[in-house]
């Protein structure tokens, strides 16, 4: 949260620095050597180079894997990044393959390649650059069926991320009058807007059961006020625990109002954990100044308007960490009906629209907003940047089991989830960059941004026999 004061300029950074893993994960590589095939190719170097060591014993690998103290008889396969250089020069010596153990992290849909880029996020605080080249699909489901077109852009490029030119993140949470009123002299009658800004629009979702602790949300707590950012706390670890940062957003249900009454801060914002609408006017007129938000599943989004008719301008939709709601739609195309309802009734920019579930890369998160969002909760990245290990098909928010480390470091989690939030915070400038933005809340729901697998494929192979 951005705590400057107003006349001071201020720009977003979060310091990174590199954070290794606290318990060593599988190699991602296997190195196979021919031991008896690199002897003999050793003894002809010997005759060949007339004797010159130095020639002789240099290493075909720039990353160290044979640089131990006797080179390739005992390779050092932490060390090998995939780029297959000594399989190339040497296919009769070497031989590189994917670590069987390493494919096992996470599940179905957070899969290990997600898990491999978060890992490297978290852990060094740069963004993955891949120098051979993307050599993945170039659609598919979910969101891989959407990709951000920038081909159109007639403004210069706008290059945010080296310093240059500022680009912001700032996203507010919160509703303002739509309009200005007047009283009969005519002059502007006063009103008060409740509304609060957040350097980022990412926030800390509430982790699941499985996962809590102590450690982890002092943790989180911590990495929120770093990033000025806010986190959302069950109200009983909120007492429990004795939590009276600003950045934290309590989670209640109706029937915890009375919990309420034993924190010590008054929230920037309140989540109320599925509708009640004695609970939200109790909450109202308890908490005048404080946002309330309403956290439901995208599956209820239909009843939206309802909710908005009585006082609800603020709501966090969640589907399942896969990013799917219990109607088997995806969470990319449940925000963009979502979006769409509000904008047909003329009234979008007075609600916030918060997001969860499904969205695990850093470019899931401008995509998200593209479709509709105004921020991103996270969830399970968080989890993965502190190397949690998922249990079976993680899922169901209330049944996955995460297994985190044991003595949780609070200074380690904390650096590493900054890490993580750091690339993906310039992942988006990357991407607003290219686009011509200067500003975050400009992506919001610009569809035109985005091209659609299912809509370009209808628009070439429409009328093609064999098309459906």
């Amino acid at each position: 949260m951005n705590n400057q004061n107003k006349s001071t300029y201020h720009r977003y950074h979060i310091k990174t620095k590199p954070t290794p893993d606290l318990i060593p994960w599988p190699n991602k590589f296997i190195v196979k050597v021919n031991k008896p095939q690199l002897a003999i190719h050793l003894i002809k170097d010997i005759f060949h180079h007339r004797g010159d060591m130095k020639t002789v014993i240099s290493r075909p690998c720039i990353y160290g894997v044979f640089s131990g103290p006797i080179g390739g008889f005992a390779p050092r396969p932490e060390h090998c990044v995939g780029c297959l250089r000594c399989t190339t020069e040497y296919p009769q010596i070497t031989q590189i393959s994917h670590n069987p153990e390493r494919q096992k992290l996470g599940d179905s849909y957070f899969n290990y390649k997600y898990v491999n880029t978060i890992s490297y996020e978290a852990s060094t605080g740069s963004i993955p650059v891949k120098g051979a080249g993307y050599r993945g699909k170039f659609g598919g489901d979910g969101w891989d069926g959407m990709w951000t077109d920038m081909s159109e852009i007639v403004r210069p490029t706008r290059d945010g991320i080296h310093g240059r030119e500022f680009i912001s993140t700032v996203v507010d949470i919160g509703t303002i009058p739509p309009y200005l009123s007047f009283d009969e002299k005519g002059k502007l009658a006063k009103f008060e807007s409740k509304i609060f800004s957040i350097s980022i629009p990412l926030m800390f979702d509430v982790p699941p059961s499985s996962a809590e602790s102590a450690p982890l949300y002092n943790l989180l707590t911590k990495a929120a006020q770093e990033t000025e950012t806010i986190v959302v706390i069950p109200i009983e670890q909120i007492i429990q625990m004795n939590l009276k940062e600003r950045q934290i957003i309590p989670l209640v249900k109706p029937q915890q109002l009375s919990l309420l009454e034993k924190i010590n801060f008054i929230p920037l914002m309140i989540e109320l954990d599925g509708w009640d609408k004695d609970a939200f006017n109790a909450l109202q007129s308890t908490f005048p100044k404080t946002i309330l938000a309403l956290r439901i599943p995208f599956e209820e989004s239909d009843q939206l308007l309802g909710y908005y008719n009585a006082g609800v301008h603020t709501f966090h939709l969640v589907a399942d960490f896969h990013g799917h709601t219990s109607n088997s739609e995806f969470v990319m195309d449940a925000i963009h009906r979502v979006h769409l309802a509000f904008v047909k009734e003329n009234i979008r920019d007075q609600v916030t629209l918060i997001g969860s579930g499904g969205i695990i890369a850093a470019e899931h998160v401008p995509k998200a907003i593209i479709m509709g969002l105004d921020l991103v909760s996270l969830d399970t990245p968080i989890l993965v940047a502190l190397q949690a290990q998922f249990m079976g098909e993680c899922a169901d928010r209330n049944r996955s089991i995460f297994h985190l480390p044991e003595n949780l470091p609070i200074a380690w989690g904390t650096q590493r989830i900054l890490n993580m939030i750091g690339t993906w915070h310039d992942q988006l400038l990357e991407i607003l960059g290219a686009m011509g933005l200067r500003e975050v809340r400009r992506l919001r729901g610009e569809i035109g941004r985005a091209m659609l697998q299912v809509d370009l494929e209808k628009e070439a192979f429409a009328g093609i026999d064999g098309y459906e």
